[in-house]
This record gives structure tokens, sequence and C-alpha cells, in this order.
């Protein structure tokens, strides 16, 4: 069962909980807790075998949106990834900042900065992978970790991330041991670049903000270049 689907279990089991404490107090029938947390359980399940965690990634996400400090995160986070993936010529193609737009455009997940991949599956796809070309992909993976952490001083998102970070090295037949180190060197390739054009990351955190096209994004940069 997929994190989300758990998240669902927890807020059923939460409720039912709750609502049986509760419930003398209020004078209802505990069988209405019961129901809302079958009813609940019986989402999370069906999410999880049928639909792939969408509704619960939908539903979540809806829930975060009401915090201003979540949509926050969410953007410095995001701007992080768009930022580094320019200034190290990755072509980024698209972005979503929540999972109601991911949704609608037939993305699966909480949404995010898409990149240009096709250089890196065709090395992938021989077996081999320059380390050059490796290192600008892996910076980039971890740059929106590395915005998360120069704003709050930690990092709330970024699992899917770390996972495609650790499977693309792992088709590499990195060593696992190896993979921590790797990880937080490109944390650390991704916070020089950050700190070191914070202008033109603080104009492209309003353009993203503003839900600004790619292109406006770009210029958004190039005007603090």
């Amino acid at each position: 069962m997929n994190q989300t689907a758990l998240n669902l279990v927890a807020i059923g089991i939460f409720t039912m909980t709750m609502s049986t404490l509760l419930s003398p107090l209020l004078n209802f029938s505990p069988a209405i807790p019961a129901i809302a947390t079958f009813s609940i359980l019986g989402l999370a399940t069906l999410d999880s075998f049928q639909w792939q965690g969408k509704f619960g990634t939908l539903c979540l996400d809806w829930l975060a949106r009401f915090s201003p400090a979540h949509r926050d995160r969410v953007l410095r986070h995001e701007a992080g990834h768009f930022l580094v993936a320019q200034q190290l010529q990755i072509p980024v193609v698209g972005y979503t900042l929540n999972a109601w737009q991911a949704f609608r455009q037939g993305q699966a997940g909480l949404g995010g900065v898409q990149f240009d991949t096709q250089e890196l599956e065709a090395e992938l796809q021989q077996g081999k992978l320059s380390s050059q070309l490796l290192e600008r992909y892996c910076t980039v993976w971890m740059a929106g970790i590395a915005a998360e952490q120069l704003a709050y001083g930690n990092s709330e998102g970024g699992a899917d991330d770390r996972q495609k970070f650790r499977e693309t090295l792992t088709k590499l037949r990195i060593p696992a041991a190896e993979l921590p180190q790797r990880e937080r060197l490109s944390i650390l390739r991704a916070k020089d670049l950050l700190k070191n054009h914070q202008s033109a990351y603080d104009a492209l955190v309003v353009a993203l903000q503003e839900n600004q096209s790619i292109e406006q994004c770009y210029s958004a940069i190039q005007d603090q270049s």
C-alpha cells in the first residue's frame, strides 16, 4: 500500500478513535463513526489498488493547499528545481504546483517541474551515463531539497526526487553505500547555484506563484542575470 493510502488509513483510525471518545458527549450513535471509518478505509484500499493513489493524493493535497506555509514551501522547492535546471542547461518543458494541476495534465503524483530527459534516457538505455551528465541531473533532482533547506533549515518534500536519484544510480550499478554521500554532494552543488543566483531565484518564485509560462519564467531569470 502506498504512502497516500497509509495516510488515509491513519485518518480513518484517528476519526474512529476521536468519534468514539466524543460520541457520549455529542449524543450521536456509535455506528456513525464506524461507518465513516470503514468508508475511509474502503476508499484507501480502492485508491491503492485501482487508482494508483491518485484520489488520496488529490484529497491530501487539497487539504494542504489551505496552508500558506505549505504553498510557499512548494513554490520554493519547485523554483529550486527550475533554476538549477536552467543553470545546468537542462530544458524545462512544464511545471505544476499541486496534484490537481498535475491530474488535469494527465500526470501522476503531486506535480512539479518536468524536464527534457531524452539525452538521459538514451544513455541509460545503452547502460552507461557520462559522469558529467549524471552530475547535472543529480544536482537538478536534489535542487528542490536544497532550496527548502536554504529557506527553512530542513526539507519536507523531495521523496520522489530521492527515489529517482537512487533508482538511476542503482541502474548504473553504483554501490548502495555510496548513495548517501553522492546525495549530499548533489545537494551542496545545488545550494551553491541557488546562493550564487539568489535574485534570479527570488524572481522565479514570483513568476511561478503567478503561474507564468515557461518562457516568462526563463525571462524572469535572465532579467536578473
